[in-house]
């Protein structure tokens, strides 16, 4: 073989190589970010007679679960599963270490936690905190409040705390 020839296939195969790195790290740039999304406290203050502990524990895990799912369709992040050995899998129920290794155990980068708390018959607030579990540092905070107690209120809230994470990850927003 001449040495132009031998010079020609190696510039070939140098330029596959490059193209096949480019897109390794472009795939790889573009792979959904592992997160837990923990079940959510609730406290209830607001002194109304009747007991809506049943109503609120559903109406939570619809909250969590609608992030979830909102999240796992924006194709920015893959949502793993931690699995707590005494539910409910929450920041007021584990200690945060135990939190932390349980979703790295998930294989989560992502932790997604916070609670709910109604103080009156119209107003519920919360806070809800995004963290990095490999680096144990906060990276979002976010205080929501919202008004009422029923089902569209509380999917407004969850589609707003879904809609701010995926917008910070460039994802596609979700169409509630």
């Amino acid at each position: 073989m001449k040495r132009e020839e031998r010079l020609r296939d190696f510039r070939k195969a140098a330029a596959l190589g490059l193209a096949l790195g480019v897109l390794t790290m472009r795939a790889a740039a573009l792979e959904p970010i592992p997160i837990a999304v923990l079940d959510f406290d609730y406290s209830d203050s607001s002194g109304e007679p009747a007991d809506q502990t049943a109503l609120h524990r559903e109406r939570l895990d619809a909250f969590a679960a609608r992030i979830r799912a909102a999240l796992a369709g924006s194709g920015a992040y893959r949502v793993v599963v931690a699995t707590c050995a005494a539910p409910p899998c929450s920041a007021k129920g584990h200690a945060p270490g135990e939190l932390f290794a349980m979703a790295r155990q998930a294989g989560a980068k992502l932790m997604l936690f916070g609670g709910l708390h109604k103080m009156s018959t119209l107003v519920q607030w919360g806070l809800v905190e995004l963290v990095d579990v490999d680096e144990n540092r906060l990276l979002d905070e976010r205080h929501l409040s919202f008004r009422g107690d029923d089902d569209q209120a509380w999917r407004r809230a969850a589609d707003y705390v879904a809609q701010k994470l995926i917008g910070q990850a460039g994802g596609k927003e979700p169409n509630p």
